[in-house]
């Protein structure tokens, strides 16, 4: 697939920071990019978010309610995505996926298409097409701003979060943003990723 090998991300390098001390540091690093560019690696197969009417829904098995929550947030991404084209911030995201799709990631992918109708750059990769890069475990989450901070996100075994490792180190930045960029252009675009799999899907179980 691609000529890069997941590089290195040892641990001890970066600063271990809290959930709320990471929200704090990534939302100041992001508002602060000018004509930058910002990068995500998504892995793991289900999460448990925190404050999310669509995300409850979706606990409660009301697929209904899931998709009337996810149009509902059309007008905050509206505006999310005019102050990052003020700002000429752009978002790349890679969201690897496992076929079937569990409950969430079918929950998520059917977000990730309207958050691309507003802009947000969003891929779609198929596990498989990392798996010489997981024999000794799962890619990590990742977050990268700007070519200079990467963020380590990190989750419970139950998939809730849990804070972050900051990494300002070029050494270790700039390869990883080598390796998700390679990554994204190996991808299938959501648009087209969404119509072909996600679409014909019946509502999934409760999760």
């Amino acid at each position: 697939m691609r000529d890069l090998h997941r590089p290195a991300l040892p641990a001890e390098r970066g600063e271990r920071l809290s959930s709320e001390e990471y929200r704090r540091d990534f939302r100041a690093r992001d508002a602060s990019i000018r004509d930058g560019e910002s990068w995500k690696l998504e892995r793991l197969q289900h999460f448990e978010e925190v404050g999310s009417p669509a995300r409850d829904a979706l606990r409660r098995g009301d697929w209904a309610a899931v998709l009337r929550h996810l149009e509902e947030g059309r007008e905050s991404l509206r505006g999310i995505q005019a102050d990052e084209e003020a700002r000429g911030s752009v978002f790349h995201r890679v969201r690897v996926v496992e076929e079937p799709l569990t409950p969430y990631l079918q929950y998520e992918l059917h977000s990730l298409r309207i958050s691309a109708e507003y802009g947000e750059r969003v891929r779609v990769l198929s596990a498989k097409e990392v798996a010489a890069d997981e024999a000794g475990g799962l890619l990590p989450e990742l977050t990268i701003q700007d070519g200079k901070v990467l963020f380590k996100v990190l989750y419970t075994e139950d998939g809730a979060p849990d804070g972050a490792i900051r990494f300002t180190d070029p050494g270790i930045v700039a390869p990883w943003t080598a390796y998700v960029q390679s990554a994204y252009a190996a991808a299938e675009d959501i648009a087209s990723y969404f119509d072909r799999v996600v679409a014909p899907l019946p509502p999934p179980p409760a999760a």
